[in-house]
């Protein structure tokens, strides 16, 4: 399984997303400018140049016409995804963390950190008065100062609520509509990084600093499955046609100059949805993984460490013909 090396970035990846045919790749890192990758063979297909600071999250919407992006540099950008330049920006108060785009297209949510003596909120605005100038959001949620900042998030089924992932290890649904907590369950003890749904959105895998992923179900927050390794786990991510969950992450990046690539555990490592057992490890990163992600057709997947780098990698016919032994 030879990767495609993508070295567009000179800073550390951040998030990385596909579109929903999986012909587009989005990157974006500490270095202040996402970029577009054709998926077939790598080719870079552009870059989007507006951020001053880190960017945070990336996102594009359903018809790959627009792309959202997030930065520390207190803005939220919209961007025509046919040519690459910016449409509209907004200025929030600190910096912003996450960013998705509904599945409508209609609606964009975003989260910013609770630094600056600000509190952490989540906002709701719509997509076309975005473009059309409107700063003013439709909905804004206050995360109250007893609870911690979101650190990862995105829409649920049928646009009807938002489920966030908190610094503390909670996980939250917030109905759009009135702006209020649904539920609440605190299955893991460290932030959680990442949250990642299933094709048909039924189920989500989230990735924390407590070294484990762990599989929920959508509608209920009910904890179904535990993923475990011995490092944070920064990313993970569920096959659309097989029984198999990818986590990436690894020593935290702070502390990677004091260890070996070996000993750092830097490897992507693939586990059976169902039975939780690791059963493959694919090596590459100079450094903790921090995003991965499944191509839509399953038939290969990505990811983009601290190193700069994303790699894309395409299974080979053996990985189709492995029988999970029970």
């Amino acid at each position: 399984m030879k990767p495609l090396l993508l070295h567009g970035h000179e800073r550390a990846i951040t998030q990385i997303k596909y579109n929903r045919e999986g012909d587009l790749l989005f990157s974006c890192s500490k270095d202040s400018n996402p970029n577009v990758w054709y998926s077939l063979n790598g080719e870079r297909l552009g870059t989007l140049v507006k951020h001053t600071g880190t960017v945070w999250c990336i996102d594009v919407n359903w018809d790959t016409t627009k792309v959202i992006t997030g930065a520390a540099d207190n803005s939220i950008v919209l961007w025509d995804c046919k040519t690459g330049t910016p449409i509209s920006s907004v200025e929030t108060k600190n910096a912003v963390r996450t960013c998705g785009f509904s599945y409508s297209g209609r609606m964009v949510m975003y989260s910013t950190d609770n630094t600056m003596k600000q509190d952490c909120e989540i906002h709701i605005v719509d997509a076309n008065d975005m473009a059309s100038g409107d700063q003013e959001a439709i909905l804004r949620i206050t995360i109250d100062k007893n609870m911690s900042k979101v650190t990862s998030a995105f829409w649920g089924p049928l646009d009807k609520y938002i489920i966030t992932g908190h610094e503390n290890g909670n996980l939250m649904q917030w109905d759009i509509n009135t702006g209020k907590n649904i539920t609440c369950v605190s299955e893991h003890t460290k932030s959680i990084n990442d949250l990642q749904f299933y094709k048909d959105q039924s189920m989500f895998i989230t990735a924390s600093k407590d070294t484990t992923a762990k599989l929920f179900d959508t509608a209920t927050l009910g904890h179904l499955k535990t993923y475990t390794t011995e490092r944070p786990v920064n990313s993970a991510a569920i096959s659309p046609i097989r029984d198999h969950v990818i986590l990436g992450g690894g020593q935290e990046a702070r502390d990677v100059t004091t260890t070996s690539t070996r000993a750092g555990k830097f490897e992507a490592r693939l586990f059976h949805l169902v039975f939780e057992e690791e059963f493959a490890r694919v090596k590459g990163h100079f450094g903790p993984i921090n995003s991965v992600a499944f191509h839509p057709d399953g038939k290969s997947y990505a990811s983009g460490g601290e190193d700069g780098y994303v790699r894309l990698h395409v299974f080979d016919p053996q990985y189709f013909d492995f029988q999970f032994e029970c």
